[in-house]
């Protein structure tokens, strides 16, 4: 028998900083702050590794990474090569690893992405640390209306190792993703009084069920089995981002959104459309977030791992051969070829965000120059979690240098994160299990 349920909402909200949200920039910070460029962070994240095919099956110019120089300069591969217009505004990353990565189930390679995962041969599921991703809200949230934006292609938290979030609280517990078009344009572009009001009441009466939920097991001196707690957990985790969103909200809601044209956006989009629709759309709310300067961090899972989750079978839907689990695992010519196509579908989408972002105008710069994108997966090949395929894009007015591809050997993918967070003006001495940051590569000399 495990130890009595001992859950305090209140403690729990609080977490490590607290959920107090600063008032927004605007009142409390006056017109100097309010002039500032924002600094923003979007990390997009695909499962399965990408595709470096073996050298027998003669598709090398297939690579994800890199494996030509042409006048000192980097070739892009097939893959990738839908990312070509903007070499000048990214690099690619290779050699990075987690340490506790080769040590832990293969399957959490997206779970441990933001975070390092700090503990060994955890059990998948029960274990995490803070994300990158949360550490810049922490820092931003008082700039914008919203901390964060989470989301990924089947919504929630997912189970076990395969989990649909890449993004973790402050305690380590997983930040349930959305997915849905419609609601995140409402979520984001629609909040007034009135709705606001009505979220606060329904999410009142959760809170009041698990307050009553918790003092029950208490007061009649219950347990809960293991599995039933980290439940209780995610759901609790689940009402912290929501009222700290609404908080955060709540202290904007008089300040009018900046005008933008929505005309283009289609949010009748599911994840059961059209792919490349449905990402494109995703993508375009993301660049509307950014540019409007509602939220300044966001992260998106394109895919997840293991055969999970409806984006598995896309490759079929693009006509591949097979699903996008099964082709990872493919060493033929032809298997390896198709999850290559797959990755250049992919490079299209992320090229297409790009596009907005460079689109869209910042007082200076565009509002690509004013963000640090991390494209990547948790694992090269299927199931290896050493030298993660990377590419790090933006942030040219935050002096990231570009157009190269940094080899590293062995290299900690944390101390990549660390040189992220000083760049966004976040002033960290480590992150997870940084040893410092990367010497002598995009972000200049340590």
């Amino acid at each position: 028998m495990g130890s009595p349920l001992q859950l305090d909402r209140r403690a729990f909200l609080m977490g490590i900083g607290g959920t107090a949200l600063a008032l927004p920039v605007l009142d409390a910070m006056g017109a100097e702050a309010a002039r500032q460029i924002p600094r923003r962070f979007c990390a997009l994240y695909t499962a399965n590794g990408m595709s470096l095919p073996r050298p027998e099956n003669g598709i090398n110019e297939w690579s994800w990474f890199p494996t030509e120089q042409k006048d000192g300069a980097f070739v892009f591969g097939k893959s990738t090569e839908p990312l070509s217009p903007f070499r000048r505004q990214l690099s690619f990353m290779g050699g990075l690893y987690h340490p506790s990565g080769p040590k832990a189930d293969p399957h959490v390679c997206s779970d441990m992405w933001l975070t390092g995962a700090p503990l060994h041969n955890p059990k998948p599921g029960t274990y995490n640390s803070v994300g990158l991703d949360q550490v810049v809200a922490l820092h931003t949230k008082q700039y914008c209306r919203q901390p964060s934006l989470i989301l990924s292609i089947d919504a929630g938290t997912g189970f076990l190792s395969r989990t649909g979030t890449i993004s973790y609280s402050l305690e380590g517990r997983p930040i349930p993703a959305e997915n849905n078009p419609r609601r995140i344009f409402d979520r984001l572009f629609r909040g007034d009084k009135a709705s606001l009001q009505s979220e606060m009441v329904a999410l009142n009466r959760r809170i009041k069920l698990v307050d009553a939920v918790a003092e029950s097991a208490k007061s009649l001196n219950q347990q809960l089995g293991k599995t039933d707690r980290e439940r209780m957990d995610q759901y609790l985790t689940s009402l912290n981002e929501v009222e700290s969103r609404l908080i955060g909200s709540e202290k904007w809601i008089d300040i009018p959104l900046k005008t933008q044209d929505y005309k283009h956006l289609n949010l009748n989009a599911t994840n059961e459309s059209e792919p490349a629709e449905y990402y494109r759309n995703m993508f375009d709310l993301i660049a509307l977030a950014f540019d409007a300067d509602i939220t300044r961090s966001v992260t998106f899972m394109l895919n997840r791992e293991d055969g999970m989750g409806i984006s598995d079978t896309f490759p079929l839907k693009l006509g591949l051969s097979g699903t996008h689990h099964a082709l990872s695992h493919a060493g033929d010519k032809n298997g390896q070829l198709a999850f290559a196509k797959y990755d250049l579908f992919l490079s299209q989408q992320i090229a297409h965000f790009l596009g907005k972002l460079n689109h869209y105008k910042d007082r200076e710069g565009t509002v690509l120059d004013n963000t640090i994108v991390l494209f990547g997966s948790g694992a090269s090949t299927t199931h290896n979690p050493r030298n993660l395929p990377t590419l790090i894009a933006g942030g040219g007015n935050m002096g990231l240098r570009h157009g190269n591809f940094w080899r590293h050997n062995e290299t900690r993918m944390s101390n990549v994160y660390l040189g992220i967070l000083r760049s966004l003006g976040i002033g960290m001495d480590s992150f997870a299990d940084s040893t410092g940051t990367v010497s002598d590569s995009i972000f200049g000399r340590a």
